[in-house]
């Protein structure tokens, strides 16, 4: 009996106390409201620093048990990739999880990048990426970041011929400025081989086409071996797509040019039925691509002010040779767009798997898409 009158007796103090405390805090509210607000803000923002903290205890702790550990997938080969990543690797003073989804403008992204265009060699470039890349990369240029859940899967498209002293100078910009982005990516060089004249636009159909046997991606670059960007602010993700990259390389040459990097998503790619596969040399698959994408319905965007500024390695279209009857097919674009394209390219491929990017072979020719 006294244990329970003790109980009751305590139970009465402590609702007395609280009946007090709320009766002042009512009090202090009404006489003083600036000064509840400013408590009020300063514990929201103690909560939330130790949310912070909380959170980057629990990183350190996670990257202590897997770092160093190997997922093993089976299924990697020529045909496709069954894995993205192989580490979770955290960067420096990161506030995300793998399970946030990544930001269109995460902090590594810094703006303005230093371009430098001399020569250097592949395996210089390998060994530099390799040795401080974030994250790991799987055969052929796949890449995928640890610290958050990518907003976009992204292949890049490279057509090639010949450009050996470009391609390590590119990628030595691009793969470090996508990794920044948080962007999942692969990269894909789409080699021409044989005596015809260069075909930058099937080449890029080949790479849309092969590129999709590896992984689905949500949207593709088309990108010039030798256009470096100079801003990591020109997200390569895939919204307001179709868009044009390169709009500040030296002018735009015209308000229709497509040229240099474009990018669409793979539906966006599908409905305009790829590229025209029938413009041999240099010039005028850009300006047919760009009335296939408003054939389709589609309006083109570009980046603001110098954030789509690109640097352009010198010898640009050094040994091409001019289209002269691009003027011819551009009359012809919107008649051709349903039969030439993606339905009627045939071609063999022969793909290799390198440490940075996936080379794909070809040996075109003019009945590489019959009419």
């Amino acid at each position: 009996m006294a244990q329970r009158s003790g109980v009751r007796g305590k139970l009465f103090a402590g609702l007395s106390f609280a009946m007090v405390l709320s009766t002042y805090t009512m009090y202090f509210a009404y006489t003083s409201p600036g000064k509840v607000s400013e408590y009020w803000f300063m514990a929201m923002a103690v909560q939330e620093r130790m949310k912070t903290q909380w959170k980057q205890v629990l990183m350190q702790v996670m990257g202590s048990s897997i770092s160093g550990h190997t997922r093993t997938t089976e299924g990697d080969s020529v045909s496709g990739l069954k894995h993205e990543q192989d580490f979770l690797v955290w960067p420096q003073h990161s506030t995300s999880l793998p399970s946030d989804l990544c930001s269109e403008r995460p902090p590594t992204m810094k703006g303005p990048m230093s371009v430098n265009t001399s020569v250097v060699g592949l395996a210089e470039v390998e060994r530099h990426v390799l040795g401080t890349a974030a994250g790991e990369f799987t055969p052929g240029g796949h890449w995928c970041p640890g610290d958050c859940t990518p907003r976009w899967r992204v292949a890049i498209v490279i057509p090639f011929r010949n450009r050996h002293e470009h391609l390590p100078i590119l990628l030595r910009h691009l793969i470090p400025m996508l990794q920044t982005q948080r962007l999942q990516f692969g990269l894909y060089v789409v080699e021409q081989t044989g005596d015809e004249l260069f075909n930058r636009a099937m080449l890029f159909n080949v790479g849309f086409l092969e590129a999709l046997k590896d992984h689905p991606w949500d949207c593709m670059i088309f990108h010039d071996v030798d256009h470096i960007p100079e801003s990591d602010w020109n997200y390569y993700g895939c919204n307001d797509m179709p868009r044009h990259y390169a709009v500040k390389l030296d002018k735009l040459p015209y308000e229709k040019f497509f040229g240099g990097v474009s990018g669409l998503t793979v539906e966006q790619i599908r409905q305009t039925n790829g590229f025209a596969n029938g413009f041999w040399g240099w010039g005028g698959e850009d300006d047919d691509m760009w009335n296939r994408v408003h054939n389709a319905g589609y309006s083109v965007s570009r980046p603001p002010g110098d954030i789509g500024r690109y640097t352009s390695i010198r010898q640009h279209h050094h040994g091409e040779v001019q289209f002269l009857g691009r003027f011819a097919l551009l009359r012809e674009s919107k008649e051709r767009q349903l039969i030439d394209g993606l339905n009627n390219l045939q071609y063999f491929p022969l793909v290799v798997r390198r440490p940075l990017y996936t080379n794909i072979t070809v040996k075109l020719s003019r009945d590489s898409a019959p009419l």
